[in-house]
């Protein structure tokens, strides 16, 4: 099993909805057996909290239920857990880094890295802004599930 942890701020907006957008195109390929995916946040403000509704809404827009998530902090245990650790934005990858033991270094990316067209490399927090920023956020989270799909399967095995 392949196992990909998401990360930004509370867990209720970002990082929930990479989640659920890369479990569909997990599910959609098949291979839901073999690729697994969870979510968390560098803080604990929302911890139990259901995705922030915007979240939810967007999602179910595109066809995606997020609705069934619940925000959790990072946990030391997931760097040894998760063969990848993803932020949604720099600050978020340089808590992880200094949260995480040396050995598991290497696992933690930023998200976007895997889109790499968006010519950004954080994912802006749309918590604070209109609902706009919520479909934006969501097309940029697609297009990083997508390309980090298709590394996932052409560089790590997936048979097992």
């Amino acid at each position: 099993m392949f196992r990909v942890l998401f990360v930004c701020t509370g867990n209720i907006c970002r990082s929930p909805t990479a989640e659920g957008v890369f479990r569909h195109l997990v599910d959609a390929r098949g291979l839901s057996g073999k690729i697994e995916a969870d979510s968390a946040g560098i803080g604990s403000w929302h911890v139990g909290e259901p995705p922030d509704p915007r979240s939810q809404q967007t999602a179910r827009a595109r066809g995606i239920d997020i609705s069934d998530q619940r925000a959790r902090s990072v946990h030391i245990d997931d760097f040894e857990a998760f063969d990848l650790i993803l932020a949604m934005d720099k600050g978020h990858y340089q808590d992880l880094e200094r949260a995480c033991p040396g050995a598991h270094s290497a696992k933690i990316r930023l998200f976007l890295g895997y889109a790499p067209e968006t010519g950004i490399t954080d994912v802006p927090d749309p918590y604070y802004g209109d609902g706009d920023g919520f479909d934006r956020v969501f097309d940029m989270i697609e297009t990083a599930a997508n390309g980090l799909l298709a590394e996932i399967e052409g560089h790590h095995t997936t048979d097992q």
